[in-house]
């Protein structure tokens, strides 16, 4: 008797650690937005291993395949939700899914990821170019590869011009979206950084469309003063522009042409954002 009391006593009493572990953090979270900056982000991180990696023995029935992608779309438009980062898609009248070309996206953060998850389903055969690194993070890497992510090698410039060679090919024959971040890294500023050629080239290869698509400034994320509040986002898919005709040549106005036209569309969504969260100026 003693002794079952005594294991009652100590179940109790890990029982109440427990909760005031988690009160405490609950309590930590709630008050500085510091730590529900790094909590955020590390559920976000988690879930999308997660929602990545659950549906991979499905996905090794059709592997490179850009459907395989298509659920774990789904489940991280709803995690983002959660995490208070909803978003709402315009322009999709401006999609062709009958032929294949460039997608163009502006880089903000990690949190891209959700865009992406948003635009997999619309634009069509859709896939990603990823630095070669990524490869190696099993088992997210995996998963990307699957799904159809082009890897390439940043630091070997024929063996990345070989592979964006291969997915110009790809926009003609398999009508495939390429997705691309052309600023190259994340900006979380009032201007778009300078775009590079990559992407471009890519385009004037393929003899096809680029598509512009905007995404709000994240009014409700900091990365430098560790804010992560809720917000709600726009995706604004452009209308597409033709590279038919162009030469290598016509690279550096077409960069200028694209850039100019983002740039214009992101200050307007912007300021169209802080209205519909009510916020009297950017973070």
């Amino acid at each position: 008797m003693r002794t079952s009391m005594c294991v009652l006593l100590r179940m109790t009493a890990t029982n109440n650690e427990l909760l005031g572990l988690a009160f405490m953090a609950f309590f930590i979270i709630t008050l500085s937005s510091t730590a529900r900056y790094y909590f955020k982000f590390f559920c976000f991180v988690v879930l999308s291993v997660v929602c990545a990696v659950g549906p991979v023995p499905l996905m090794l029935l059709r592997p490179r395949d850009y459907r395989n992608a298509l659920l774990p779309a789904y489940l991280c438009t709803k995690f983002g939700k959660a995490l208070g980062a909803s978003f709402e898609v315009r322009g999709k009248e401006n999609v062709n899914r009958q032929h294949g070309g460039v997608v163009l996206m502006n880089h903000q953060s990690a949190l891209d990821l959700v865009v992406l998850a948003y635009l997999w389903p619309i634009v069509g055969r859709a896939t990603v170019v990823a630095k070669r690194e990524v490869l190696y993070m099993f088992p997210f890497g995996l998963a990307s590869w699957l799904w159809g992510t082009l890897f390439i090698d940043r630091r070997n410039q024929t063996s990345a011009k070989t592979a964006i060679n291969k997915e110009s090919k790809a926009i003609n024959e398999k009508q495939a979206k390429i997705l691309f971040f052309p600023e190259g890294t994340r900006g979380e500023g009032d201007n778009l950084l300078p775009f590079k050629k990559g992407s471009f080239h890519v385009a004037i290869e393929s003899q096809g469309i680029v598509q512009p698509v905007v995404i709000s400034k994240y009014h409700f994320l900091n990365s430098k003063a560790k804010i992560f509040n809720r917000g709600h986002n726009i995706i604004h898919i452009l209308p597409e522009i033709s590279c038919a005709g162009m030469t290598k040549d016509d690279i550096p106005a077409l960069m200028d042409r694209v850039h100019d036209l983002m740039q214009a569309e992101y200050e307007a969504l912007s300021e169209e954002s802080l209205a519909i969260n009510n916020l009297g100026k950017s973070l």
